[in-house]
C-alpha cells in the first residue's frame, strides 16, 4: 500500500512539487527506452528535469542534448568487473571522461539519448545503477572507502551501507522528497565520511549496555553546504549496527512527511531541524522507532578529510592498502582500465574511491609493494603528490555545468600545478574551488575556499572572477571558512595565491597547518594582506 501524501492539499507547494504529483521522478526509466528510439527531440522539455531521477543531467548548453551521467558507489567500492565497465562506459560514450566525485561517486559526460538503455544494461548486469545519483531522492551513500580493511575503523560497514542503499533504490516511497538528501555511514574514527555536512550521518561510537560495551553509532543531522551552509547537529540517541536501516528510514519519513516544499531554496532537511532543535528532531524520531539508548561515547578523534596517500597496512596481516592522487578527480579510460588491470595482478581487483576525489588500491601483499608503485600510470597518478595538486578539489564547473559560472575543473589543476612550482611548503594546504553557490566541490571545509562569482570591470566587461574564503574545517565538529573582502579576476587568481601563500610561507611556524596559523592571526592578518596585494595589482593594471 502507498504511503499518503500528506503534503499533497498545501496551496503554496512550489511548481516543482506539483509536477512531482503528477509523475513520479523513477518512471523516467520505464520511459528513457522509447525516447532513445524517438531521439532527443522527442522529450518534452518541460520532462528534462525527470531525467535526475536516473542519475542524468543535461550539460551546457542543455538544447544540444549531451547528458552527464552519475553512477552510484556506496562508499566508493568497485569491484573490477565493476571498474571495467564504467571504463567501458566512458570510452565507448563519454568522449574517455572518467571523474570521480566529492560523494564517491562517477560522472560522465557527452552521453546521448540513443545509448543510455545500453548504458543501464552495462551497469545493471554488474551491479551498479543511477538511481539516486540525482534528483529528489537519497543519493549516493557516503561511507569509508577502507571499510573492511581498515586499522582505524571501529567495525566494517560494508553490509551496512549496502542494506540501506539497496533498501531506497527504486523505492517509490521515497522517491519525491522534498530535495535531494545526502546520507554518510562510516566507522572510520578520523572523520573520512565528511559527515558534518549530510542531511544525515552515521558515527562511530560505543556504549555500555546492560554490562555489555557495544560498537554502534551516534547520528548527526541536518549539515548541509550550498548558499546557506549548516553543520550537523549530533541527536542524544545510540544506534546499534543492527537498526542502523531502521533508524535511516524512519528520518527519512521525517523528511519526506514534514520537510519544506514550498520554496525549493529552503526545502533541505538542515532547515528543517535548524527550525525544530535537535530534541524536538529526536522526540520525532522516537515515534517512528520506538525507545532508543541515549548516546555513549563518540571515539572519532580527529578529521584525514579523505586522503590516504602513501602504503599503508591493513587490519589483515601480509596485505596493504595504497592512496594515489587523481588530480581534481579526472581520469581518462584508458588509465582506468590500466588501475583495473593493475588491481587484478596484484590485489584483489577493487579500487576504492574516496570524497577527495582521489582513490585507493587495496589488498596487496607486502610482495607486490614495490611492483604496484613502478607501474607507469603511477608517474601522474602518484603516491607523493605536491603539495598543492594533491591537496585540490574542484566542482565540474562551466565546462559542463549549466548552473556553473566560470571554469573550475581544468583551472584549479592549473593553478595547483603553478603553485607547486613557485612555493614549496612544510605543510599541505586543501583547496576546494567552486562554479557557483551551490558548492559541490565543497567549498566551506577548505583551508582555502575560492567561489566563482561574475565580476564588472571597465575595460572588458563581465568576467570570471572568484571570492577566497579561508579557514574551514571539520575538526571539532566542524567550522565554515569566511570570505576575504575582494574579488580577484580569474586571470590573476594564480598570482595573488602566489603572493597569499608566500605571506602564508614567511609569517607561519615551523610545522604550522594552515588551520592554527588562521586561528593563531586570525581573518584580519589574511584580509590586510590580500589587501596589500589587491592594491599592488591595481596599481601596476
Amino acid at each position: 500500500m502507498a504511503y499518503e501524501k500528506t503534503w499533497a492539499a498545501n496551496p503554496k507547494l512550489n511548481k516543482t512539487e506539483l509536477k512531482k504529483l503528477e509523475k513520479d521522478g523513477l518512471k523516467i526509466f520505464d520511459e528513457i527506452p522509447r525516447y532513445a528510439k524517438e531521439g532527443f527531440a522527442a522529450i518534452p522539455q518541460e520532462d528534462w528535469d525527470y531525467f535526475k531521477w536516473a542519475g542524468l543531467y543535461l550539460q551546457r548548453p542543455k538544447e544540444a542534448g549531451y547528458f552527464m551521467m552519475r553512477v552510484c558507489v556506496p562508499s566508493g567500492i568497485l569491484n573490477n568487473e565493476q571498474l571495467e565497465t564504467l571504463a567501458g562506459i566512458a570510452r565507448d560514450y563519454g568522449r574517455g571522461l572518467f571523474d570521480i566525485t566529492t560523494r564517491q561517486a562517477v560522472q560522465f559526460h557527452w552521453l546521448q539519448i540513443e545509448q543510455i538503455p545500453d548504458i543501464f544494461q552495462r551497469l545493471k548486469r554488474v551491479g551498479l545503477s543511477t538511481a539516486g545519483a540525482c534528483g529528489d531522492i537519497t543519493r549516493n551513500i557516503v561511507g569509508n572507502p577502507l571499510a573492511g580493511i581498515d586499522p582505524d575503523e571501529l567495525f566494517d560497514t560494508t553490509h551496512i551501507v549496502r542494506e540501506v542503499y539497496e533498501f531506497f533504490q527504486h523505492n517509490e516511497d521515497f522517491s519525491n522528497l522534498p530535495r535531494k538528501y545526502k546520507m554518510s555511514i562510516s566507522a572510520n574514527v578520523y572523520n573520512a565520511a565528511n559527515a558534518e555536512i549530510h542531511c544525515v550521518s552515521f558515527i562511530p561510537a560505543k556504549k555500555v549496555i546492560d554490562g555489555q560495551e557495544v560498537l554502534g553509532f551516534h547520528v548527526k543531522v541536518g549539515g548541509g553546504l550550498s548558499s546557506a551552509p549548516h553543520l550537523a547537529q549530533l541527536l542524544d540517541i545510540f544506534v546499534e549496527q543492527e537498526r542502523v536501516k531502521e533508524v535511516a528510514i524512519a528520518i527519512t519519513t521525517i523528511f519526506r512527511d514534514y520537510g519544506y516544499r514550498e520554496k525549493r531554496h529552503r526545502s533541505r532537511l538542515k532547515f528543517l531541524v535548524a527550525d525544530w532543535g535537535v530534541e524536538k528532531f529526536k522526540e520525532k524520531l522516537l515515534e517512528y522507532t520506538g525507545p532508543l539508548p541515549s548516546k555513549g561515547e563518540t571515539v572519532q578523534k580527529g578529521w584525514n578529510a579523505g586522503y590516504f596517500y602513501g602504503v599503508h597496512r591493513q587490519k589483515q596481516e601480509g596485505l596493504n592498502y595504497i592512496g594515489f592522487n587523481v588530480p581534481v578527480g579526472r581520469l581518462s579510460a584508458d588509465e582506468v582500465f590500466e588501475i583495473a588491470r593493475i588491481t587484478r595482478q596484484y590485489g584483489n581487483g577493487e579500487v576504492r574511491f574516496c570524497n577527495s576525489q582521489n582513490l585507493v588500491i587495496p589488498n596487496v601483499p607486502d610482495s607486490y609493494v614495490e611492483s604496484v608503485l613502478q607501474e607507469k600510470i603511477f608517474e601522474r597518478i602518484t603516491v607523493r603528490p605536491k603539495t598543492f595538486i594533491g591537496y585540490s578539489v574542484s566542482c565540474t564547473g562551466i565546462e559542463f555545468c549549466n548552473l556553473a559560472l566560470v571554469e573550475t575543473k581544468e583551472r584549479m589543476r592549473h593553478v595547483a600545478e603553478y603553485l607547486d612550482s613557485r612555493l614549496q611548503l612544510d605543510v599541505p594546504v586543501r583547496i576546494h574551488m567552486v562554479g557557483c553557490p551551490n558548492s559541490c566541490g565543497q567549498r566551506q571545509i577548505g583551508d582555502i575556499g575560492l567561489q566563482g562569482i561574475k565580476m564588472k570591470t571597465k575595460d572588458k566587461g563581465m568576467v570570471e572572477a572568484f571570492e577566497i574564503y579561508v579557514g574551514g574545517t571539520l575538526q571539532n565538529d566542524g567550522k565554515f571558512n569566511e570570505k576575504l573582502k575582494g574579488k580577484i579576476p580569474a586571470e590573476q587568481i594564480e598570482e595573488v595565491l602566489v603572493l597569499l601563500f608566500s605571506y602564508f610561507q614567511e609569517t607561519k611556524l615551523p610545522g604550522e597547518t594552515f588551520l592554527d596559523y588562521f586561528n593563531r592571526v586570525g581573518i584580519e592578518a589574511l584580509q590586510a594582506e590580500l589587501d596589500r596585494i589587491l592594491t599592488n595589482f591595481s596599481t601596476v593594471a
